[in-house]
Parts: C-alpha cells; sequence; structure tokens
C-alpha cells in the first residue's frame, strides 16, 4: 500500500469513528433533554463527518491536501465550547478530537494545534473542577497528547526509514538506479523551467571483470563501497551519487554545463588514479558525460547518452572521459 492510499484511509477511518462517537453523545444528549449539549456533539459529528468526505475528495493528492487543518481547527474550537458546557465531563469531548489530530495531521502541525488546545482545556478543568478531580483528568489528558505525539513520531520515523531503503543502495550509500530515473526526469523539468544546464556522468572500473577473479565478491563490495565513499568526497552538496550495479556509478550534476561537466569528469578519474586501493593499489576508470540540451525531454534519452559515451571512453583504451553531446561527439 502507497503512502497516499495509507494516509487517506488513516484519515477515513479516523474521521467516521470520530463523527460516530460524537453522533452518539449528541444522540444521549438528546434522549435526556441536554438540548445545549445535544448541539455542540452534532456539530462536531457534522463536521467529522465533513472531514470524511473531503479525504475521499482528495485521495488523490491527501498528502499535499490542506483542508484538514481549517476542519480541525472547527473541531477544536466546537469541542473547547462543549467543554466548557459539559462541566466535569468536559475532557472526554476532547479526547478523539486530540487523537485525530494526530492522526490526520503531519506531526509539527498536530502539535501547534493541540498543545494550545490541551493548555486551555486543562485551565478550564482547573478552574471548574476542585483540585482533586482536575488533576487525574489534566494528567490523563497530558499523557494522551504525549502519547498521540510519540506514536506519530514513531510513524514519522519508520516512514522515513522505510523511504531511505527504498532509494538508497544498503552496500555503498548511495542512490540506487531505480531512484535515479525519477531524479533525472525532475532535474530534466527543472533544467528547462529555469534554463539552467544539467549534466550527467556515468562511470565504470576499468577491468572490472579481471579485479573481481582476483579479489572475490566480499572483497569487491568492500572496493565498491570504498570508491562510493572517495566520489562523496569529490561531489559538490547538490549533486547526487547512484549506483547502478557492477562497478558502475552515475552522477547528476545540476546547474552544470559542458565544461563543468568535463573539468568534473576529469578530476574524479585523475583523483582514482592517484589514490591507493584495498587488495588492488592502482585502478582506473572510464567515464563518459553529457549535458542536458533543449531537445532532451526524457531522463532515460539523457542517460543512454551518457552510457554512449562511457562505452566510447572504454573503446579508446580506458582511464578515459569521453563527452557526448545530442548529435555530435567532442573527445
Amino acid at each position: 500500500m502507497t503512502e497516499t492510499r495509507l494516509r487517506t484511509l488513516t484519515s477515513a477511518l479516523a474521521y467516521g469513528l470520530s463523527a460516530a462517537v460524537f453522533a452518539l453523545l449528541a444522540l444521549q444528549n438528546l434522549r435526556y433533554g441536554f438540548y445545549p449539549l445535544f448541539y455542540p456533539a452534532a456539530s462536531l459529528s457534522a463536521i467529522s463527518l465533513g472531514g470524511c468526505a473531503y479525504t475521499l475528495a482528495v485521495s488523490r493528492y491527501q498528502l499535499r491536501a490542506r483542508g484538514h487543518l481549517p476542519m480541525l481547527l472547527a473541531l477544536h474550537g466546537m469541542a473547547l465550547a462543549g467543554a466548557l458546557l459539559a462541566g466535569d465531563n468536559g475532557v472526554f469531548w476532547s479526547l478523539p478530537v486530540l487523537v485525530l489530530a494526530y492522526l490526520v495531521l503531519p506531526l509539527r502541525q498536530a502539535i501547534k494545534l493541540t498543545l494550545p488546545f490541551a493548555v486551555l482545556l486543562a485551565l478550564v478543568l482547573g478552574w471548574q473542577l476542585p483540585a482533586s478531580e482536575s488533576l487525574p483528568a489534566i494528567t490523563a489528558l497530558t499523557l494522551l497528547v504525549a502519547t498521540a505525539g510519540l506514536a506519530s513520531w514513531y510513524y514519522d520515523h519508520m516512514a522515513q526509514s522505510a523511504e531511505d531503503l527504498a532509494i538508497i543502495d544498503p552496500l555503498t550509500g548511495a542512490h540506487n538506479a531505480r531512484f535515479l530515473d525519477e531524479t533525472l526526469q525532475k532535474e530534466i523539468s527543472r533544467a528547462k523551467a529555469t534554463a539552467h544546464p544539467v549534466s550527467v556522468l556515468m562511470m565504470d572500473i576499468d577491468h572490472r571483470d579481471q579485479i573481481s577473479d582476483m579479489l572475490g565478491r566480499e572483497q569487491m563490495s568492500l572496493l565498491y563501497r570504498r570508491l562510493a565513499e572517495h566520489l562523496f568526497t569529490l561531489i559538490r552538496a547538490g549533486d547526487t551519487l547512484y549506483f547502478l550495479g557492477e562497478g558502475r556509478f552515475c552522477l547528476i550534476l545540476p546547474f552544470t554545463p559542458e565544461e563543468g561537466a568535463r573539468v568534473t569528469a576529469e578530476r574524479i578519474r585523475r583523483s582514482i588514479a592517484e589514490a591507493t586501493w584495498p587488495q588492488v593499489g592502482r585502478m582506473t576508470v572510464s567515464m563518459g558525460a553529457t549535458t542536458h540540451v533543449s531537445q532532451d525531454t526524457l531522463g532515460e534519452r539523457l542517460r543512454q547518452r551518457a552510457t554512449d559515451a562511457l562505452e566510447e571512453a572504454c573503446r579508446r583504451g580506458h582511464d578515459h572521459v569521453w563527452f557526448s553531446a545530442d548529435s555530435r561527439q567532442v573527445a
């Protein structure tokens, strides 16, 4: 299940359950003739139903939906009004609303919304009830807010960890090939919108098969990791590194024209050739480079051109950099 679908399902269920709770509360107040409490409870149920309908209506872009905050502001305001009218039962009006905020909103927004509300509610309880009754209610309220916040933080942390695992190669720490296509397409769109260049470098270890036969699988994995660490020290903060497997790396260089791509590729090639590598000693790489041109609309085309440039560099004797333009190639 995708993050968007999970958020939609969670929010819809949370709104629906809140609507049911407040509907039952409204019916109970209506049954016993507590009309001043019936109207706030019915309003809370109606707003919750509206939130459920809104969630389903924006299900395709749930992660960017901004309508939840106004609805939850209305729910908190109505819950506070109900707490003022309900007296010693006021805390029970607020529990579903507090939990709902952490289920629907991002953690920071939920904290900014619920903390002032919890403080106001605690003041109301302290004002309406004696200390022997208000302190347990305030303690329960505090524990609820803390627990809900901790659960929301843990979920965000696990979601971020899962996202990192999906785009990071565990062997080298570089991004993986799956994330390359997505990022490259975004960089092309940004390049077309801002008229800034973006370049791509493709790199492969020279004589990789012979080195692999000599080192074995475990030592070869260590070599890939060391090579990735070395590359991280050579690129700029805005550049991104990708490991495509079998000794091949790719770099995306935003805001980098042809001359910058040439200089960067040559600097990387020379640095690797001059370094000392474990179990190998000296090692060289070949590199292919290309820069986005106005005709490029697909990341796949730019990636293929960089790959073709790399193959040409290998054909010319290894330890070489070859730049490829759209319809011309220059050594």
